[in-house]
């Protein structure tokens, strides 16, 4: 059986609908993973509000959503994730980052207090349930199915999940800051063998040096990461809002001509690792 990857948001920072984001998308960061009857989701940026549509469209009313962390271009989708507010839905929402800071529910409800915004958390009539794990656990949430989990390099920490199924593996590695030179020994390790690398691909080697502290890495050290690892794919992730599709299309072509095995991902691309 395979897992099916649907991007639905591969943005980073700031969602940024616009004429010369068309190609590769604006909505911020959201992935699914499809293993048989379970969904898994990654992130609850603004791609989570059209993956919402898909899965009513679908009759999908169950799933997780794993959390890299709580930054607003990771969770600012979820109050508009329609699927939440039906009754006879559940979601679990899991974050490794926020054990010390009162927990990722309590995140979720400030994100949808007054004066922000004018629907409470309590609004959405699903079962919605939370859970705090230590990073670097590892999670099983079905059968057969296991999610490694690791630390990142970025500011008020963040985590990386690797799931694995019937052999296959799919590594999501965004919002992490590498320093030049010296290989992030937890990634590599992390990364080992996978067959799809999600990776923060935010910035150029060139543009790097003037981002340092801000969380981000570069889609150069993805390529050397993964050839490192002897992982099978790359797909560069978190893109740049001032990166537009002239700007991307370049970024990606620079990546294949070292790496033939590295795409730039866009929005509502599938990916079957079988």
């Amino acid at each position: 059986m395979a897992i099916d990857v649907k991007f639905w948001g591969v943005r980073g920072s700031i969602a940024c609908p616009s004429p010369d984001h068309v190609v590769y998308g604006g909505n911020t960061s959201c992935v699914e993973m499809r293993i048989g009857d379970q969904t898994l989701i990654f992130d609850a940026g603004t791609g989570i509000r059209n993956l919402g549509k898909d899965l009513i469209r679908r009759k999908v009313t169950e799933a997780s959503i794993y959390l890299t962390h709580t930054h607003w271009d990771h969770i600012n989708g979820f109050p508009f994730f329609v699927p939440a507010y039906n009754p006879v839905a559940r979601f679990h929402v899991l974050a490794g980052h926020l054990t010390e800071q009162g927990g990722v529910e309590r995140v979720f409800s400030a994100q949808m207090a007054d004066p922000t915004f004018p629907v409470p958390l309590s609004a959405m009539k699903s079962k919605l349930t939370f859970e705090d794990f230590p990073v670097g656990s590892v999670l099983n949430p079905a059968d057969g199915i296991v999610i490694r989990t690791a630390p990142l390099r970025h500011p008020n920490g963040a985590t990386a999940y690797r799931v694995e199924y019937a052999g296959k593996s799919v590594c999501y590695v965004t919002d992490t800051e590498h320093v030049p030179d010296q290989p992030d020994e937890v990634i590599l390790d992390f990364i080992q063998n996978a067959d799809l690398v999600i990776y923060d691909s935010t910035y150029t080697d060139e543009e790097f040096p003037a981002k340092v502290g801000w969380g981000h890495s570069t889609w150069q050290e993805g390529v050397r990461l993964c050839r490192a690892a002897n992982a099978k794919r790359l797909a560069l992730f978190h893109h740049d809002p001032d990166h537009n599709d002239g700007a991307m299309t370049v970024i990606e072509q620079k990546a294949r001509s070292q790496w033939s095995n590295t795409f730039a991902a866009r929005d509502e691309m599938v990916v079957v690792i079988e």
